[in-house]
């Protein structure tokens, strides 16, 4: 064999081995190649692949459930339920709790979840917390010798960042992909109740929700949750929640197991150019005040329609959907300063968080003669929302006292005892005011007339 050639051979074989010991891989000038191996390697320990067993009820005609029509047709008796089966992802990030990050639609209606680590092992988990309308959900495994990943301060991502998407699409097992921020404060996607997305061009498939959004350090600064896929595969257009708001989202579930949202009583919309210049206002970012729940907390601070709020708690508020994701994530009794512009004046208002009332109440709650009705808040949302206050009543049984003098399904109860009615505080209030009887007031379609229940 020719010296030259043997030479050669014995190279390979160096380079051969060098690569199996897991050195560096060299460019043709000798230098170190870019790699995000090294990275992958620590962070990959951490991301967890979720399955689930669940049940969901099959909706079926009444029919089929009539014995003597199955009879006659000699049907079958048909299952109430079916098994259901979900993948997804998800991130430990306290390993010392065993607590794993995900999304709440990836566990929902769960009554199984099992989590495989990269290592292989399997843990049945518990449900701690899920969030639905921020899509983030917390379960748990035993803390045995587990990895956690270190959170970012998602605030300092910058557009053109560097990220790497980390999780388990099609449940083919980790997968890797990599990609730029492609945008910061995506919202109005109507994917999520609160949005406040990192967008990214980085590969999100189906089974990658709840997975790791990762920067190059391999800190976490989002959870992968949703796509824009237009034909049904991924065209580069994916969305992921900032570690800032899962991580305030994970505080409440992990205290309290749910997060319970209070309320303000401000409605905004965002501050054009326009508006600005009609209000008399520098500047074109925040969010102007178009509608204020009488009684409520932002009410009785002094804050007034045509107000533009430009920071909640000394963070800027840029728009609408800021205020509505910051105040989202403070529990009721929690302190609220408001940064305002009305004109060329700044005010600073101080309040609280309030305890929400609830979405409906039955009438005997309010007054014995009221039993068998049952009345609702007009919420954001349905088509009475901001053309009327009031409150609603949903139901009103044909042998009750109100059905038989008069109220109706549909009914907007505008006024009480001549005292007037905007929600069911001040119902309950003026129901207090007379003995004798009770004299509504209400809405009803085009018209309004007054009802007397004795």
């Amino acid at each position: 064999m020719p010296q030259r050639l043997l030479i050669t051979l014995l190279l390979c074989t160096l380079v051969s081995g060098t690569a199996s010991a897991s050195l560096p891989a060299l460019d043709s000038q000798g230098k170190q190649l870019p790699t995000l191996a090294p990275m992958i390697e620590r962070v990959i320990p951490a991301v967890v692949n979720i399955s689930t067993r669940g049940q969901e009820k099959i909706a079926t005609s009444p029919l089929l459930q009539d014995p003597f029509f199955r009879r006659f047709f000699n049907l079958p008796q048909q299952p109430g339920h079916r098994n259901t089966q979900s993948l997804g992802s998800g991130v430990i990030i306290d390993a010392d709790n065993g607590y794993i990050l995900t999304n709440s639609h990836v566990i929902d209606k769960a009554i199984e979840i099992t989590v495989t680590l990269q290592d292989g092992r399997r843990f049945n988990a518990t449900l701690v917390g899920a969030d639905p309308e921020a899509d983030v959900a917390v379960i748990q495994i035993p803390n045995e010798n587990l990895s956690a990943l270190k959170l970012a301060n998602s605030d300092q991502l910058r557009v053109g960042d560097f990220v790497v998407a980390i999780g388990n699409p099609f449940g083919l097992g980790q997968t890797v992909t990599s990609g730029i921020v492609s945008a910061l404060g995506r919202s109005g996607l109507g994917i999520e109740g609160y949005e406040d997305f990192i967008q990214t061009d980085a590969s999100i498939n189906p089974g990658n929700s709840g997975g790791a959004l990762v920067n190059l350090r391999g800190e976490l600064v989002g959870i992968n949750t949703a796509i824009i896929a237009p034909g049904g595969g991924n065209v580069g257009i994916g969305f992921a929640i900032p570690t800032n708001m899962s991580q305030q989202i994970m505080a409440q579930l992990v205290k309290y197991g749910e997060v319970k949202r209070g309320k303000l009583g401000v409605s905004a919309q965002n501050l054009t150019p326009e508006l600005a210049h009609a209000f008399g206002i520098e500047g074109s970012t925040g969010a102007v005040v178009v509608r204020l729940t009488p009684n409520s907390p932002a009410a009785d601070a002094g804050l007034q329609i045509g107000d533009v709020i430009t920071r909640v708690n000394g963070m800027a508020t840029d728009s609408a959907t800021d205020i509505r994701n910051q105040l989202g994530l403070l529990r009721i009794g929690d302190k609220v300063k408001l940064k305002v512009l009305r004109g060329n004046k700044t005010l600073t208002i101080k309040t609280r968080i309030a305890d929400p009332e609830p979405n409906k109440i039955k009438g005997k709650q309010f007054d014995t003669r009221l039993e068998g009705t049952l009345f609702s808040r007009i919420e954001e949302g349905t088509p009475l929302y901001g053309q009327i206050d009031g409150v609603l009543v949903i139901k009103a049984d044909q042998n009750s006292r109100a059905w038989r003098a008069g109220l109706r399904k549909g009914d907007v109860i505008i006024s009480a005892n001549r005292h007037t009615v905007t929600n069911f505080a001040s119902l309950s209030d003026a129901l207090k005011q007379s003995r004798r009887g009770i004299l509504f007031n209400v809405v009803r379609g085009s018209s309004a007339l007054f009802i007397l229940i004795q």
